[in-house]
């Protein structure tokens, strides 16, 4: 999590210890932990939706004319999310060029069946035609035509996967979207983004200090997070394709918890320099500080909704950890949650439906969600010690911070709580998660 809440290093909610001290207990609980930068993320599904649309994805034809493949990528992915069957039909490609035997593909279970060919062009990269069909309706979906370069290999089956999940599920697909995370070796900690799935990991900032709650911005090119380089907390934002890093927060205390607004325009920080952890906004250039509310309590770990007119905090305010929000032209804060003593880390989705955070349940501390409309709220995982909760750009996946044998790893749980993945590298310890934007074409 982000803020001062953070259980794994303090098991309560300490109100009389500021954010600064807290992250400093933090900072001394990952430095006992050692893990092998560099490594991939791999995935283990642990749990799966009740019913599985039967998808056949074959060979592409001509794919061998690729120097890595494809298909397999795109099967893993719509494997991965637990939503889908994959009929096998062996060696057999299916074409682009034409209507494969639908009856046929119907009789071996598939409901739906994907023709694709590789085609080499002449500057040397490659176009990927596709069709998807429908084998009950005995007709074609839809389809796509997409050039990659060889290298562009991973990119472009997340795309056609994303293609067949959004025709099939009609939501949007999450594959080719990135995740960051923090891993940490020896006196080393390492930013890493990688694929969704956990593949090509690639450091975006290598430190002897910690670094905690990255988030990204809404385009997907920045990274804010803070960072103990200095020897305190300083929030930095970082452009991805430069490596271009500028300091937005660096005051008196403790500078925390960025969060975007969904405009990328501004920033909600979690400020110390007048006291007690509080909240503020500023431009992303780190102009126009504004203190947003002021509480008696602390209060941290600020979500900007995805309307742009609220703002989900945790604070101690009433007497517990609870979530509430506050517009964000300022004005009174509202309680959300009401279940339990102790409920933190407010994430709300991309469709401003569902608030995922976490609640500590029978002393165990968990995922949950809130319908936002109905005030129904639903735990999702039955772990003990979750943390860092992340949305999906379609809302369908939430990635977290958990623990396993000792040591952190990531995870995954879908939101009617379904679906759950573990995301870990043998002998490391992996936290604060954050899922990316959807990514342009």
């Amino acid at each position: 999590m982000t803020g001062t809440l953070r259980y794994n290093s303090h098991p309560e909610y300490a109100m009389t210890k500021t954010l600064h001290a807290l992250r400093l207990i933090l900072a001394a609980a990952l430095a006992a932990l050692s893990v092998a930068a560099q490594a991939q993320l791999s995935i283990e599904i642990t749990g799966a939706g009740a019913a599985r649309f039967p998808v056949v994805v074959p060979i592409f034809e001509n794919e061998s004319a690729l120097p890595r493949g494809v298909s397999d990528i795109v099967k893993a992915d719509l494997e991965r999310s637990g939503l889908f069957n994959l009929v096998d039909i062996g060696p057999l490609s299916l074409p682009e060029s034409r209507v494969p035997d639908l009856a046929d593909l119907r009789s071996r279970g598939a409901d739906a069946a994907l023709a694709a060919s590789v085609i080499p062009q002449p500057d040397g990269r490659y176009e990927i035609r596709f069709r998807l069909f429908d084998t009950q309706k005995q007709q074609e979906i839809g389809g796509q035509v997409l050039r990659m370069a060889p290298a562009q290999n991973r990119l472009t089956a997340h795309r056609i996967a994303d293609f067949i999940y959004e025709k099939l599920t009609g939501l949007p697909g999450y594959f080719s979207t990135r995740i960051a995370y923090v891993v940490k070796s020896g006196a080393r900690y390492e930013l890493q983004i990688a694929d969704a799935d956990g593949a090509n990991p690639q450091a975006a900032l290598v430190s002897r200090e910690p670094i905690i709650s990255p988030a990204w911005s809404p385009d997907g090119q920045r990274l804010a997070y803070v960072s103990f380089e200095q020897k305190k907390p300083i929030i930095y934002v970082h452009t991805l394709a430069t490596g271009q890093r500028q300091v937005v927060a660096n005051f008196k205390g403790s500078n925390s918890a960025p969060t975007w607004s969904p405009d990328g325009q501004q920033l909600a920080v979690v400020l110390t320099k007048d006291g007690l952890s509080q909240l503020y906004t500023l431009s992303a250039d780190g102009s126009g500080v504004r203190r947003l509310a002021t509480s008696s309590g602390i209060d941290t770990e600020p979500a900007w909704a995805p309307d742009g007119q609220w703002i989900y905090f945790t604070s101690d305010r009433g007497g517990s950890p609870q979530i509430y929000r506050i517009p964000t032209s300022g004005g009174s804060a509202q309680r959300v949650t009401f279940e339990g003593t102790y409920n933190v880390t407010p994430r709300p989705s991309a469709d401003g439906r569902l608030l995922a955070f976490i609640t500590r349940n029978n002393g165990r501390f968990q995922v949950a969600v809130q319908d936002l409309t109905t005030r129904q709220t639903t735990i999702l995982t039955d772990s003990t010690r979750d943390e860092s909760p992340s949305f999906a750009p379609n809302g369908r996946m939430i990635l977290y911070a958990s623990e396993s044998g000792g040591r952190g790893i990531l995870a995954a749980v879908s939101s009617d709580g379904r679906v759950k993945q573990r995301l870990s590298v043998q002998a490391a310890d992996v936290r604060e998660p954050a899922w990316g934007p959807a990514q342009k074409q």
